[in-house]
């Protein structure tokens, strides 16, 4: 049975060519050519898990919409753009010693791998008359996948049975097939793998957002706002060990096709999935909360919490506790294909790191996160803004570092809109974004990526791209 493979193997077929995602945040191409940088810029349904006090504020339209937005990125800050290469298309592909050598040094890392897919499938707002406030509304597909491993973890996956860790207190190799005894002095896993997360989600989000305006005199606007979100859990792996705790569970859909085998029928507090599809096998709420401010026609500022709440994972549920390092039955890799090994490591049918047993639920915190912006408009031609979002846990879909970042966007035409930027954190590193949108009075279509740099880079690769076409405001005033 292939528990985290299943989400590992997804991550690498959405980085086919030239499609890597970003953030969640960065489904919008305008955000994207900023990097990210949205918080005092979103005032539709831009503004649902950014900040919805934007939708207080005073807008320039009546109903905005759009339909298909979606963004995408991936990338490493521990694997050459080479080597990351080799591992997404050539699993096929032999290797050697140095190869192998190279392999340890570079999966060795807290971002070897992060992945995010953001999917706004449909999204809708809309200016309420007589000062009543902005109402929003959308339909939202995540996708977000994180990799960590400390050499130990790398060695073993790239080595199995001769990893130094391994052979240590297993020196005698074992080719029977059948277990080896656990060695008396064997470290505990959350020794040997600290510093080690394989984390990948899934989810459908159906999203609702008020804001209004609170308080208005020639100087200053504050406007209050509050988002709830329905969420459908599709799958989950979460698997992180830190400061001697580890944390192991699973739940995945039966859209993933894994075989349960005797655990489906034999454990009476196993909540057994079947079926074909995106069967939610979980089910959560999420709430948002924010505050934004205008001084003068210039300065604009926000704050917000986003993604408060849980998700309780009701079907399919595997769980695993610590336990002494096994002598594990691979002898390592002798192809590229990585996410393979990955798998087998943290397996439940084969000699490996862990032993799972069966849950009925498993209630996990959504990644929630601290959004803070500024910004300063000087017309409509030129729009700059500072973000930092810190997440406030680390579940498996939130940041692994505080992103901040500065963005702009300029129309050098009534018809062009450029933005661009400077960015860093949030597990990609230092990133310089660029977006290109066509403007009209109602319409707006556009494609960005959130790294120029990243798209060529050796070291830290990292490739991203956001697109809309169906973007439209109706009753602008400009």
């Amino acid at each position: 049975m292939k528990v985290p493979y299943c989400l590992l193997s997804l991550a690498a077929w959405l980085a086919l060519p030239a499609t890597a995602f970003a953030q969640n945040e960065l489904s919008n191409f305008s955000a994207t050519g900023r990097g990210g940088v949205i918080n005092t810029f979103a005032t539709d349904y831009q503004a649902i898990g950014i900040n919805p006090a934007n939708l207080g504020r005073s807008t320039n339209f009546r109903v905005a919409f759009t339909i298909g937005e979606v963004g995408a990125g991936i990338g490493s800050q521990s694997l050459s753009k080479t080597t990351f290469k080799h591992i997404l298309y050539d699993g096929s592909q032999s290797i050697g010693a140095a190869e192998k050598a190279t392999l340890v040094d570079q999966l060795s890392g807290d971002n070897v791998l992060n992945l995010n897919l953001d999917t706004n499938l449909f999204g809708f707002a809309v200016t309420l008359p007589n000062g009543l406030g902005g109402l929003a509304f959308s339909s939202r597909q995540r996708i977000g996948g994180h990799l960590a491993l400390n050499r130990n973890a790398a060695d073993i996956i790239i080595n199995g049975q001769n990893a130094a860790v391994v052979k240590q207190y297993y020196p005698t190799p074992n080719t029977s097939g059948t277990p080896t005894p656990t060695a008396a002095n064997a470290p505990l896993i959350s020794t040997v793998l600290d510093g080690t997360s394989i984390q990948a989600a899934v989810t459908n989000e159906f999203n609702v957002a008020y804001g209004i305006q609170v308080f208005h005199n020639d100087g200053l606007k504050l406007s209050l706002g509050a988002g709830y979100r329905y969420i459908q859990g599709i799958g989950i792996a979460d698997i992180r060990v830190s400061g001697g705790s580890l944390t192991a569970y699973t739940s995945l859909s039966p859209v993933f096709d894994v075989d349960y085998g005797a655990l489906a029928t034999n454990a009476s507090n196993f909540n057994y999935e079947s079926g074909s599809g995106l069967k939610p096998v979980g089910h959560g709420n999420g709430f948002d909360a924010g505050l934004s401010a205008e001084i003068g026609k210039i300065f604009r500022f926000g704050a917000a919490v986003t993604d408060m709440g849980s998700m309780t994972w009701t079907g399919n549920v595997l769980e695993a506790s610590d336990q002494k390092l096994q002598q594990t039955a691979s002898t390592g890799v002798q192809t590229y294909n990585v996410f393979k090994e990955i798998s087998s490591q943290f397996d439940t049918d084969k000699q490996n790191l862990f032993t799972y047993t069966t849950a009925k639920e498993r209630t996990a915190a959504l990644p929630a996160k601290l959004r803070l912006g500024g910004g300063i408009r000087i017309n409509k031609f030129f729009e700059a803004g500072l973000d930092l979002t810190a997440p406030l846990n680390k579940v498996a879909g939130n940041l692994t570092t505080t992103f901040v970042g500065l963005g702009v966007d300029y129309k050098p035409l009534n018809w062009l809109k450029l933005s661009s930027g400077f960015t860093g954190g949030a597990g990609y590193g230092k990133s310089l974004p660029l977006g290109l949108t066509i403007v009209s009075p109602i319409w707006e279509a556009g494609i960005s990526t959130r790294d120029v740099v990243g798209l060529f880079s050796e070291d830290s690769p990292y490739s991203s791209v956001a697109l809309g076409v169906l973007r439209f405001k109706i009753g602008a005033s400009e």
